[in-house]
């Protein structure tokens, strides 16, 4: 099923509006940007409302925040499709870095394929809340634990060792000297470094929110030409000719025929 939807399905085409209304309503959620569901626990538990229990919960973290954590459910929703034989590759770093179409194009994936489970219809028994705090609570006890016997192993190891040993204590640790001129030379580097990151940041985020604004003109004008008063005429359907297709071939010719032919 993943691998038959292209990128000109019309699951591509749902709107950031209709995706959040969707989230929210299905989870209990109050998201009011697509990329706030760039740690991947969303969609985790999306699958995990469309096949309840698929999902391990209690290694979703809903309160991810850096990219290493955001890449540990990716791995838990990666693991799910492996399981459920689901033919999708999961494009981790670039979702990570929270990038609103590339976002935006997953979601509008995993939409299409939950509405081709469930055929679209909530499940009235799946409590959101309670699978998110119930995963929370196991995930937190577990990392208590972890923590606890590390810690145990630790104490154990060092006693160990100064048993054997039996060193004297030396407080403090050496450092190889360095000179100011070197620290002066790394510092500059850095910065300029930095100054350069910055630039490019810029660069990138104006880039994307060109791309985001034709994407969005083109989807209103797909709109427009599929109204039923309108998608018979030539001019409407030498437009959707160029609009739909692909990158390999150009239909600016095909099109201008079919204008020329109605006049």
């Amino acid at each position: 099923m993943a691998s038959n939807i292209g990128m000109m399905d019309s699951a591509y085409f749902v709107g950031r509006n209709e995706l959040l209304s969707w989230i929210n309503a299905r989870l209990q959620l109050n998201l009011s940007r697509i990329e706030e569901a760039a740690s991947g626990a969303v969609q985790c538990q999306m699958m995990d409302m469309t096949y309840p229990g698929a999902v391990p919960m209690h290694k979703v973290n809903f309160d991810a925040r850096t990219e290493y954590d955001m890449i540990q459910n990716y791995k838990v929703l990666q693991d799910v499709f492996n399981k459920l034989k689901i033919d999708k590759h999961i494009e981790v770093n670039r979702l990570v870095k929270g990038r609103p179409l590339d976002n935006l194009e997953f979601l509008q994936w995993l939409k299409r394929y939950c509405d081709s489970v469930n055929g679209g219809i909530m499940n009235e028994n799946y409590n959101p809340l309670e699978r998110r705090n119930k995963g929370g609570k196991e995930r937190n006890i577990m990392s208590s634990q972890k923590s606890s016997k590390s810690l145990q192993t630790n104490n154990s190891q060092n006693r160990a060792s100064g048993d054997k040993m039996n060193l004297p204590k030396i407080n403090g640790t050496k450092q190889k000297p360095k000179t100011v001129a070197a620290e002066s030379d790394s510092s500059e580097e850095i910065q300029v470094l930095s100054n350069e990151i910055t630039e490019l940041k810029v660069s990138v985020d104006l880039l994307e929110k060109e791309r985001d604004y034709y994407f969005a003109k083109l989807r209103d004008i797909e709109i427009l030409c599929q109204g039923p008063e309108l998608e018979h005429i030539p001019m409407v359907v030498a437009v959707k000719k160029v609009l739909y297709a692909s990158d390999e071939e150009s239909a600016l010719a095909e099109a201008q025929e079919i204008v020329s032919a109605s006049q």
